[in-house]
């Protein structure tokens, strides 16, 4: 009788991972005494919307040169693309760092084939014009937005 290549010669062999239910009254033990770190609370979608709805009628603040269609109504926030915001792969930055753009030139802070540091150093100019702005709207002070 010929094997088949989808079965195994020996069994699997039990993993550490089942652990008993002491185990489980230790670890949780140790959870609550402070032994194991807690993961930091993430921003609730209400704690960062109010972000986001502060970019809500602006004008764009992004206005790239040759690129700004200078339209209220395509104007949306627009995250920054730099990591030191908490971008990453498949990740957005925090919403404390959007500034209002519109389409166009959010395309082009995003899928542009500008240079990496030409569109940052559009974006940061962007924020921090937005930023005194935001803070006004939002009734917020500068150093707690920081």
């Amino acid at each position: 009788m010929k094997r088949s290549p989808l079965q195994r010669k020996t069994p699997l062999k039990r993993g550490s991972w089942k652990s008993s239910p002491v185990d489980q009254k230790d670890w949780r033990a140790e959870v609550r005494s402070g032994g194991i770190k807690r993961r930091a609370k993430r921003p609730t979608v209400a704690e960062g919307s109010k972000y986001l709805e502060a970019c809500r009628g602006e004008r764009c603040y992004l206005a790239v040169f040759s690129v700004c269609l200078n339209d209220p109504a395509t104007v949306v926030p627009c995250h920054s693309n730099q990591a030191r915001h908490g971008k990453g792969m498949g990740i957005k930055a925090r919403h404390e760092f959007t500034v209002p753009g519109c389409r166009a030139c959010h395309a082009f802070i995003d899928q542009g084939n500008a240079a990496r540091e030409y569109k940052f150093d559009v974006w940061d100019r962007a924020y921090a014009e937005w930023e005194p702005v935001r803070a006004r709207k939002m009734n917020l002070e500068l150093e707690e937005v920081l």
